[in-house]
């Protein structure tokens, strides 16, 4: 398979490995009812520390993942910042910004994004996908990193999606409508469709009143080339049909059986056949790939519902529709998904999860991070005022045309009045009033609206938070810096067993000695408390005694790995007394683990 080289690749192909676990710490008073790590969540800090502290609860475990990472235009002042070990990638870190004259803005913006799509790879589950939006800056190049992450097999689709219904110049010859969403698979991601609407139902018909109803016609003939599929195949007047280039849809037997039945038919004399496509059947209908602004919303659409939320101008330039990713979590998630957002932007995904449980019920849960300043101002805000309502009074304006004017369409005035008389025409009915003006050389025709209401609130809550200090093998020994039993227990469990930790599992003793939970394999089990005192006396230690008890106090059947600072009885003693007990020491594990 042909594979995408980039300056740079060799320092990043695994960087994704020694970026150190940092602690998710919460924030109450940031959150939205009770602080929990296994809700919905709004992330504050570098996405790709924050998808390292996300592996050992999440770890194959996220149904859906959307981002919106930026399409390296040249004009968007991203900056790369992963503090990777290679004097030619600090030296990037002395040039950013990163801007159109950047001879290397490409090979950086790869650099940027492969380690950040390893985790996100480790984090999706086997049934899971990733949809990625992009434009044609980068999204070649995103095409070949997908494929040597996620396998090449595992594509799904490019869907271009009509982001702009007034298309922008960017270019002399075209004026581009569209974006990219490539989206892949995990290993096993499939998807229901959508659902039909009355639209979809319109070419089917029952002219020979067949028993089963209405019905449309398809194709017998196989679009991939299948030569055991080709066989002869005789028609019910005895004539012999030849097999099309590719061969036929179905065996021999399961051709003649539809025949037979009547769902395949021969036509204009037998020169055509046909399978009959059943209404009956049809319970969704498949996606298309070309998604078009008055289905899912445009650019325009995204910022209009951003103004209504916050008043004024929209607070960010680029946001995308709730509509948007609310077909995408129609095509790729279930009531109970996790969704997770890692270029959250203005939180579009998280008013999308939340509009989907309001309509039926469900419990879907988002993870939405963010390193920007405005993480806590603009996304944590949104969807504030999403779960709680907000007022809007005001003016709400939708702009209509917008056109940089130039002495030809001065001389062409007639005409440019004609397209504005129309746009009125058309659009009146919308709003209050329609508003044109020019300003520093151009044209904005805007639809005004006079709006007092209030949104109500679709409801829910999310916990806020930062990444807290990496955890620290030098720091943990000096007692600088030691971690919650839940955090280090959290990391312990998922190196171990490369399995996501479930919260509810964790029993945090008295004594130190507190049950992590049950992988494939293990009961695991940490002897810790955040205190050098404890960590430094006899208590800490795993004994005979309490190794016995371990092992008693689940079911027999699968051994228990106890993490522990030290121990007072060898492996040997506990296979001799036959207790299903292994002993991880603490910190040279931790220290073993994280420099693999």
């Amino acid at each position: 398979m042909p594979e995408l080289s980039f300056k740079g690749k060799e320092f990043v192909f695994n960087h994704h490995l020694a970026v150190p676990h940092r602690p998710l710490i919460p924030d109450a008073s940031k959150s939205v009812g009770d602080a929990r790590l296994d809700g919905n969540l709004v992330l504050h800090g570098d996405n790709l520390h924050a998808l390292k502290s996300l592996l050992p609860m999440y770890a194959g475990k996220v149904d859906c993942i959307f981002i919106d990472p930026p399409y390296n235009t040249g004009n968007e002042g991203w900056c790369y910042n992963d503090n990777v070990n290679s004097p030619m990638m600090q030296q990037w870190l002395s040039e950013n910004p990163v801007g159109i004259e950047d001879g290397l803005r490409h090979d950086k913006w790869c650099a940027m994004m492969w380690p950040r799509l390893r985790l996100l790879h480790e984090l999706l589950g086997e049934a899971g996908s990733i949809w990625i939006t992009l434009d044609d800056n980068e999204v070649h190049h995103a095409r070949m990193m997908l494929d040597e992450i996620f396998g090449e097999d595992n594509f799904i689709a490019n869907i271009v999606w009509q982001h702009s219904v007034q298309g922008k110049g960017y270019t002399n010859t075209f004026s581009v409508h569209h974006n990219h969403i490539l989206v892949y698979g995990k290993s096993d991601f499939s998807f229901d469709g959508l659902e039909r609407t009355e639209e979809d139902n319109v070419n089917y018909s029952n002219p020979d009143n067949d028993p089963k109803g209405s019905w449309r016609s398809g194709d017998v003939k196989n679009s991939l080339f299948r030569p055991n599929l080709r066989y002869e195949l005789i028609s019910p007047s005895g004539k012999a049909i030849q097999p099309p280039p590719n061969g036929w849809r179905w065996s021999r037997e399961t051709m003649q059986k539809k025949i037979d039945a009547g769902e395949v038919i021969f036509v204009e004399n037998e020169t055509r056949i046909l399978r009959k496509i059943y209404l009956s059947e049809q319970d969704k209908r498949a996606p298309e790939t070309l998604w078009f602004a008055d289905q899912v919303g445009s650019s325009r659409d995204a910022t209009s519902i951003l103004k209504m939320i916050f008043g004024g101008d929209s607070p960010f330039p680029t946001p995308k529709p709730v509509e948007l990713l609310s077909r995408i979590l129609a095509l790729s998630t279930s009531p109970n998904s996790i969704i997770l957002d890692s270029f959250a932007g203005s939180g579009t995904t998280a008013h999308a999860v939340l509009a989907a449980n309001a309509r039926d019920g469900g419990e879907r849960r988002f993870i939405l991070v963010e390193c920007e300043e405005y993480a806590d101002s603009l996304t944590a805000e949104r969807v504030r005022r999403v779960i709680g309502g907000y007022s809007f009074k005001g003016t709400q304006r939708e702009e209509l045309l917008k056109k940089s004017l130039t002495f030809t369409d001065l001389k062409k005035a007639d005409k440019l009045l004609h397209d504005i008389a129309g746009i009125e025409n058309l659009e009146t009915h919308r709003f209050s009033k329609i508003e044109k003006k020019v300003k520093d050389g151009e044209l904005l025709v805007e639809g005004v609206t006079s709006v007092t209401e209030r949104v109500e609130g679709l409801g829910g809550g999310f916990t806020y938070c930062t990444l807290g200090e990496a955890v620290d093998l030098e720091r943990m020994l000096t007692g600088e810096n030691l971690p919650g039993f839940d955090q280090l227990g959290a990391l312990l469990f998922h190196m171990a067993t490369s399995e996501a930790l479930d919260p509810a599992a964790i029993i945090e003793r008295e004594d130190g000695c507190g049950y992590l939970g049950e992988s494939s394999a293990f009961h695991v089990w940490l002897i810790y408390k955040p205190d050098l005192g404890f960590l430094k006396s006899r208590d800490s230690a795993l004994t005979l005694t309490k190794a016995r008890e371990l092992a008693a106090s689940k079911p027999a059947g699968k051994r228990h790995l106890v993490f522990a600072p030290a121990r007072f009885v060898s492996q040997k003693v506990l296979d001799e007394e036959l207790v299903p007990v292994e002993f991880a020491p603490l910190p040279w594990a931790l220290y073993r683990i994280e420099r693999s």
